[in-house]
């Protein structure tokens, strides 16, 4: 069984090498399209030190952990040569940007606003959205001054690029996608070692105790928790996060965990079961292998309505159709992932929300990008006096040349302690 040290963890400086490499070509292939398609011949991208605008840093090289001072990037689509990559900014922003403002000889904003003139662009997008935080990073006070600095003739031009914002986070490279699997795969060792005997003990570890150790592990390897991971039991008597459950692990419990983790700039968001087996026991009981079977089920349907174009509230609608003629008694909350965990793209349902998301769920469904399929099917075991068991499951995938791929491959048996 692998574990997470049979994965070579990059140094910092090889993980900036490669964040930096990246972030070139997404600047050279990625952004041009995406303006074109959502026709912007201008993007201005504004943030200060410690209150950064959520793309900003997708956009920065690796060397640089927050906006300096006042951050202002300015893309400009050139014709055909792409985008002109420009930064307006103190501090240099190394050979990603051009730098276009001396601060001896003229304000940020009147830079700014000259730059502009140059240009003369004819449609400017700005990061203000009502439906996306994604594309609603510009603060007002910032907002104000860069209004200010376009004057009535340009800030008339501008408009809200929430559907650039979300188009330039949520498209991945081919270099990135053959990264990511990788990258999920160091988060499934993870789970491998955790629900194992090296780490759980019956009768003596408590969830707490694997939670921690999620926690620790993650950093020992220098990766970072975008959340806190969470274990918590199913058993005879005790359904799926019970209030006040029992805590300490024991034989025949099945075991639940979510945990995420970020590396090379892209987060993963899993969960996974595990059984303690019962003396004598070689696997989990058949009605608990039968459920885990039901939550594959409703992973092949879902990945079946993936479709380009098809927003995240038709495909959930389309999956909750056809799993209701199968008689699956499931729930859909699948969503993008990237740079963020909670990513840039459609929602397709919430756990609370089965009837369509307006605004995130209104969304279409893009190629080359990311997603947590989050999901669960109810189940009844027989072998727990026909308890209700829920399989809970979340694996990456990415949905790619009209198909969705299991990035590391997902779970079909249980993990044994």
């Amino acid at each position: 069984m692998a574990n997470s040290r049979s994965y070579r963890i990059l140094s910092q400086k090889e993980r900036a090498e490669v964040k930096n490499r990246w972030l070139q070509a997404r600047l050279r292939a990625v952004l041009p399209e995406i303006m074109r398609r959502e026709g912007f011949d201008m993007w201005i991208v504004c943030a200060r030190e410690y209150n950064e605008d959520p793309v900003i840093m997708s956009l920065l090289p690796a060397e640089m952990l927050s906006a300096r001072r006042r951050t202002i990037l300015l893309f400009h689509m050139s014709g055909n040569r792409g985008v002109e990559c420009l930064s307006l900014s103190r501090y240099g922003i190394g050979d990603l940007y051009r730098g276009v403002w001396d601060p001896d000889r003229q304000g940020q904003w009147e830079c700014l606003s000259r730059v502009v003139r140059e240009r003369d662009p004819h449609t400017i997008g700005i990061n203000v959205s009502e439906t996306f935080a994604f594309g609603d990073g510009l603060t007002h006070g910032e907002h104000q001054h860069m209004m200010n600095a376009l004057g009535d003739r340009y800030a008339g031009r501008a408009r809200g690029a929430e559907r650039l914002a979300v188009g330039w986070l949520e498209r991945r490279t081919p270099e990135e996608l053959e990264a990511y699997g990788r990258i999920v795969g160091v988060a499934h060792a993870l789970i491998a070692e955790a629900f194992s005997g090296r780490v759980i003990h019956p009768g003596i570890t408590t969830v707490d105790d694997v939670i921690w150790w999620f926690r620790q592990q993650i950093a020992d390897l220098g990766l970072a928790a975008w959340f806190h991971p969470s274990v918590s039991i199913q058993a005879p008597g005790q359904t799926f996060r019970q209030p006040d459950a029992r805590t300490l692990i024991q034989a025949g419990d099945v075991l639940h965990c979510d945990v995420g983790v970020r590396y090379l700039g892209l987060t993963t968001d899993t969960q996974q079961l595990g059984y303690v087996l019962r003396p004598g026991e070689t696997c989990a009981p058949r009605g608990l292998r039968e459920a885990l079977a039901v939550g594959n089920r409703l992973q092949d349907i879902l990945a079946g309505e993936f479709a380009v174009g098809r927003t995240g509230n038709e495909i959930l609608r389309r999956a909750r159709e056809r799993a209701s003629a199968e008689g699956i008694d499931g729930k859909i909350y699948t969503h993008p992932i990237g740079y963020h965990g909670h990513g840039a793209g459609p929602t397709i349902g919430l756990w609370d929300n089965q009837e369509g998301v307006p605004g995130r769920g209104d969304y279409p469904l893009q190629t080359d990008t990311c997603h947590a399929m989050e999901l669960s099917a109810s189940s009844r075991v027989p072998e727990w006096n026909d308890q209700p068991f829920l399989a809970a499951l979340e694996q990456d995938v990415a949905f790619t040349g009209g198909e969705v791929h299991y990035l590391a491959g997902r779970q079909t048996e249980y993990h044994l302690i």
